[in-house]
C-alpha cells in the first residue's frame, strides 16, 4: 500500500497567464535548497491549446517532493509506527471491525471497490488509522487530504483524475468542504464521472471525464454539519465510540513495546485511566511519562512513576487538567454549583465561550460532572466529591 498525502495544491497560487518558466523555477525550489537550476530552451516551447488545462491538473498531482522521497527511503519513525497496520492489530471498536471485515472480504471476492465510507466521532479515536488499514487490507493506494485544502474545484479534480481503480481517497474534516467543491463529488461518488468546465463565457464547454471506481472515505467530528446530499451518498456510515480503560491499556502496552519503553500493566492502566477514552491522548501521555521515567527514574514505567509524572503534568486520575478543575471550582465556589451562564463562566475563568463549549464541556458532560440546563451550567454531586467538597450544603460563602 502506498500512502500519499496531498494538500490540494492550492497554495501555489498559480494563474492561467503564468509563464511556463515560472512553474519550472518553482519546481526546482521544491526541495527547499533555494537554488534554481537553469532549464533547457527546449522545455520553454509555446504551450499547446490543451496545456493550460493539463497544467492546472498536473499541479494537483500528489507527487512526493525530495523531502518526502527521502522520508520514504528511511525507516519509519516511532510516531508513524504506532499506527496499527491491520484490523487484527487494531484495538477497540469491536463491532465496527467486524462490519469492516465483512465489507472488505465481500469487495475482494467480487474484485470491486469498497462502497464509500463515512466515519464520525470525536478527534483521536482512530478514523485516519482505519482508512489506512482499509487500504492495506484491500491492497490499494490511499491518498490523504483534508477539506480545508480543497478550496477550489480544481483541487479535488486533480486528486480524482489521479486515482487508480480501487484506490481510496481519504478526506479529513469533510464537513468543512466548500459548497462548490462538494458538488463535484456528487457525480464522482455516484456515477464515477468528473464534470469540468473548460473556458469562460460563450466559449465555455463542459467535459465529462470517466473515473475509475474508487472509494471515498470521509472523517468528521461533526456529522450534523454535513449536507444531506453528501451524507446520503455514503453507503457505510459508522460512529466511533470512546474506548474503555482496558482497551486503552492494551493500546498503551502496544505503543510502549513499539517505542521500546519498559512498562508494566499497572503503569499502563494508570495512563489509560487518565486518557479520556481516546487513544491519541493515551499515546501522548505515554510519551510524556516515558520522558519523566528516563530522567527521574531508571526508564521503566511503573504505576508509581506514571502517577507521579501525570501529577507533574496536572492530569488527575479522571483525566482532568487544571483548566477543567478551574471551571468546576469556579462553578462551585463562586456560584454555589450553578446554574451559571456560559458568558459568566467565560468572564470568571478568562476563557472564551467557544473554547469552553467545544473543548472542555464535552468531556465534563460525558463523565457527568456538569449538566446543561435552560438557566445555565450546573456542577453535579460527582464533581463536588471529585474536588473534595463533602456536600453542596456544607460550602460556606
Amino acid at each position: 500500500m502506498a500512502i500519499i498525502s496531498s494538500s490540494g495544491g492550492n497554495q501555489k497560487g498559480d494563474k492561467d497567464n503564468t509563464p511556463p518558466n515560472r512553474g519550472a523555477a518553482r519546481g526546482s525550489n521544491a526541495s527547499g535548497t533555494g537554488v534554481s537550476k537553469p532549464s533547457s530552451n527546449k522545455s520553454q516551447q509555446a504551450p499547446s491549446q490543451n496545456e493550460p488545462e493539463q497544467k492546472s491538473l498536473d499541479l494537483l498531482q500528489a507527487v512526493a517532493n525530495p523531502e518526502e522521497k527521502l522520508a520514504e527511503s528511511t525507516p519509519a519513525s516511532v510516531e508513524i509506527g504506532i499506527r496499527p497496520q491491520s484490523l487484527a492489530e487494531y484495538i477497540g471498536q469491536k463491532d465496527l471491525k467486524e462490519l469492516l471485515h465483512i465489507a472488505i472480504a465481500a469487495a475482494k471476492s467480487r474484485s470491486s471497490a469498497l462502497d464509500h465510507l463515512l466515519f464520525y466521532g470525536s478527534a483521536g479515536l482512530g478514523k485516519t488509522s482505519l482508512a489506512l488499514i482499509i487500504a492495506q487490507e484491500m491492497g490499494v493506494q490511499c491518498k490523504i487530504t483534508s477539506a480545508p485544502a480543497l478550496e477550489r474545484p480544481r483541487d479535488v479534480a486533480g486528486l480524482l483524475v489521479s486515482l487508480q481503480a480501487g484506490d481510496i481517497l481519504f478526506i479529513d474534516e469533510i464537513h468543512r468542504l466548500p459548497h462548490v467543491t462538494e458538488e463535484i463529488l456528487y457525480p464522482a461518488m455516484e456515477d464515477y464521472r468528473l464534470d469540468i468546465t473548460i473556458g469562460k463565457g460563450q466559449s465555455a464547454r463542459i467535459r465529462s471525464l470517466p473515473l475509475p471506481k474508487f472509494t471515498l472515505v470521509g472523517a468528521t467530528t461533526r456529522i450534523g454539519a454535513l449536507s444531506s446530499p453528501l451524507r446520503d451518498r455514503f453507503g457505510f456510515v459508522q460512529h466511533l465510540r470512546f474506548y474503555e480503560v482496558d482497551e486503552l491499556a492494551q493500546i498503551v502496552l502496544r505503543s510502549a513495546q513499539i517505542m521500546q519503553t519498559p512498562i508494566d500493566e499497572l503503569g499502563a492502566a494508570a495512563i489509560a485511566a487518565r486518557s479520556r477514552g481516546t487513544p491519541r491522548i493515551a499515546n501522548r501521555l505515554l510519551k510524556r511519562v516515558r520522558d519523566y521515567a528516563e530522567v527521574k527514574a531508571n526508564g521503566e514505567i511503573t504505576e508509581a512513576i506514571a502517577e507521579a509524572a501525570l501529577e507533574l503534568f496536572n492530569v488527575d486520575p479522571k483525566g482532568l487538567d487544571w483548566i477543567d478543575r478551574k471551571l468546576l471550582t469556579v462553578m462551585i465556589e463562586n456560584f454555589n454549583g450553578g446554574p451559571v451562564g456560559l458568558d459568566t463562566m467565560a468572564a470568571a475563568t478568562g476563557e472564551d465561550t467557544q473554547t469552553i463549549e467545544d473543548v472542555y464541556e464535552p468531556y465534563l458532560l460525558q463523565i457527568g460532572y456538569i449538566n446543561r440546563t435552560p438557566r445555565g451550567r450546573v456542577a453535579t454531586a460527582a464533581a463536588w466529591r471529585h474536588l473534595g467538597y463533602a456536600a453542596q450544603t456544607e460550602l460556606k460563602f
